[in-house]
């Protein structure tokens, strides 16, 4: 679904913000820190997390000390698709997803995932995050590496186990390349602090996750 379509009509924009929509992230889900986690090892490190719109997944990870850099973009599918009005028909096999760059002297890979299924977004929804609907909003992990796939997939089996949520985690484990979306959509949040979605969707969850890890928020 275009979301710059969609603000375009003045009844669409009242579906995207009305009471009957479903409520904003405002809180933290609290869920303990991975049993297991990725050794710190030399230089920066790379995670691709998909969870929704990638404005707010954005906002949330620029946020978190020892991230060095956050791009939006596109995975699971190809160059030749990985662009917003080809991934918005939901045909190419992509996730709104986005490329994290950090430094695991500061902050870990198990960190980062902890972030993502407690505050970042919903592991619970299936192919949906707040008002999107689509597969191109699903629930994914994209490791980088094996150390990140094991880690990845044991804490999703940790998280189960501990019935941390009143849903089953439907998150996945995929491969796949990454693409940078178009200009206008990095930075999104911060560019745009007052559009309707931003201050509706992503702003609640910014703040829930410096409520809920004051330690690592910026």
């Amino acid at each position: 679904m275009l979301k710059t379509g969609v603000f375009a009509a003045i009844g669409a924009t009242m579906l995207w913000l009305g009471a009957a929509a479903a409520p904003a992230s405002e809180r933290a889900v609290p869920i303990p820190p991975p049993a297991t986690d990725v050794p710190a090892g030399q230089g920066l490190q790379t995670a691709i997390l998909a969870g929704g719109c990638f404005w707010g997944m954005e906002a949330v990870f620029e946020d978190i000390r020892g991230v060095r850099n956050v791009v939006s973009g596109y995975a699971g599918g190809t160059r030749a698709t990985a662009n917003y009005t080809a991934v918005s028909s939901e045909t190419t096999r992509h996730a709104e997803a986005i490329r994290v760059t950090y430094d695991p002297r500061q902050v870990s890979y198990g960190t980062l995932l902890r972030v993502y299924f407690s505050v970042a977004h919903d592991p619970t929804q299936p192919n949906r995050q707040g008002p999107d609907r689509g597969p191109s909003y699903r629930s994914a992990i994209f490791p980088q590496d094996a150390a990140q796939w094991r880690v990845a997939r044991a804490y999703i089996d940790q998280l189960k186990a501990a019935n941390v949520f009143d849903q089953p985690i439907v998150t996945q484990l995929e491969s796949g390349s990454f693409f940078a979306a178009e200009a206008h959509h990095q930075d999104f949040y911060r560019r745009n602090p007052t559009h309707p979605y931003i201050v509706r969707w992503d702003k609640p969850k910014v703040a829930a996750f410096e409520a809920a890890y004051p330690q690592l928020a910026r």
